[in-house]
């Protein structure tokens, strides 16, 4: 009875078994998996990869016989698989793996979103040519197929410093781009990955974050909103987000900030005297700050305005009697544009018989505009 009992659970467990995922057991070669992950705004790269050594499984030195032996030159057959003309794998063992979250540009030319296979064409003298395969499942590129290819792209192979294990990686790093390299041995592969469109991705994003809880704090929808009109992108929207922000029975206050934030949209829109007539609306509002209505100023010498920054520089003062740094400041530099040393003196001056603690590391910028303006009057 009980080697009944023991026969029909070893049927059981070889049929189970049968159909069961493998064994954990050290990757083939020992080379390790490895995965590297680099957002590009808010797209997210990854390159999952297995990473061999230049000295092998057995510990033989194969430096010098990396490029054109273990990473092949060109596309040959490699005994296996129904490919004939197989590429490096770009890798060891399974499918090097190349994985992006929205449409990106490589090497200028696009790929959409979604999961790849990624080879390389090495050559001799050539340039380099990174495949981006829509074939990602399998092992090596031992069933290759070039039908399969989603995007090829040429590139330089730099000479590098030695490295043992062959790594991926990201560099250049910039708010909308980042290069991506594979690195082994003696040498650098790179390519570069663009989201031109990443400002419209933020967007995307942003519209569809607002309809969740975020969308019940007010400082979201002005945040959404100002974004939108410093990058002069989806402007009619901004103005409905801040105005909902303001109109929202829930959390709508109409403050300094709205009325800046529906000015600088207004201004991308090029309705100039409607943001003109919102910012004099916004300097007025209790809560707007002496440095708020300075910064305003500034920004309208920065414009050119040098009448309209006085204007407001005088207001600053007059408001805030109080405040004896700040306001000064604003009519120095004021008084400076519009050419009467005289005035801009008296006003640095004061400015620095009043300076706050954390300003006492500017004092000598401070004295150097002074010096600037007395020299000018000789």
């Amino acid at each position: 009875m009980k080697k009944l009992i023991l026969s029909c659970f070893l049927l059981t467990a070889l049929a189970v078994g049968s159909d069961a995922q493998g064994l954990t057991t050290p990757p083939s070669g020992d080379n390790q998996k490895s995965k590297v992950i680099q957002y590009i705004g808010p797209v997210e790269v990854s390159i999952s990869y297995s990473s061999p050594d230049v000295h092998g499984p057995n510990g033989e030195d194969r430096t010098g016989k990396i490029w054109g032996e273990v990473a092949h030159y060109g596309f040959i057959d490699q005994g296996f698989g129904p490919s004939k003309a197989a590429p490096w794998r770009a890798g060891a063992n399974e499918n090097t793996i190349f994985t992006i979250s929205h449409d990106v540009k490589i090497e200028g030319k696009e790929l959409k979103a979604g999961t790849y296979g990624l080879f390389l064409a090495v050559s001799k003298e050539a340039p380099y040519t990174w495949i981006f395969s829509k074939n990602s499942s399998s092992w090596g590129s031992y069933f290759y197929d070039a039908k399969e290819d989603a995007l090829r792209v040429d590139v330089t192979p730099l000479d590098v410093p030695y490295k043992e294990w062959l790594t991926y990686g990201f560099e250049d790093r910039l708010p909308s781009s980042a290069n991506a390299y594979l690195r082994w041995e003696k040498k650098r592969i790179p390519f570069k990955i663009e989201v031109p469109n990443i400002n419209e991705i933020y967007v995307f994003k942003m519209r569809d974050e607002l309809r969740g809880d975020l969308g019940f704090k007010q400082e979201n929808w002005i945040t959404a909103a100002q974004f939108c009109a410093k990058n002069k992108i989806n402007l009619e929207e901004a103005l409905i987000w801040v105005n909902m922000s303001v109109s929202n029975p829930f959390i709508g206050v109409e403050n300094f900030t709205t009325r800046q934030t529906r000015s600088m949209i207004l201004q991308a829109l090029g309705r100039e005297a409607e943001a003109n007539s919102e910012m004099d609306k916004a300097i007025k509002d209790p809560a707007a700050s002496v440095q708020a209505i300075h910064q305003y100023g500034r920004s309208l010498l920065a414009a050119g305005k040098k009448e309209k920054a006085m204007e407001i520089f005088k207001y600053n003062a007059q408001k805030n009697t109080t405040e004896k740094f700040t306001p000064n400041v604003g009519l120095a530099r004021g008084y400076t544009a519009l050419g009467d040393k005289k005035n801009a003196i008296k006003h640095w001056e004061l400015a620095i018989k009043n300076l706050p603690e954390d300003q006492k590391q500017f004092l000598p910028q401070y004295e150097a505009e002074i010096k600037k303006l007395k020299e000018a009057k000789q």
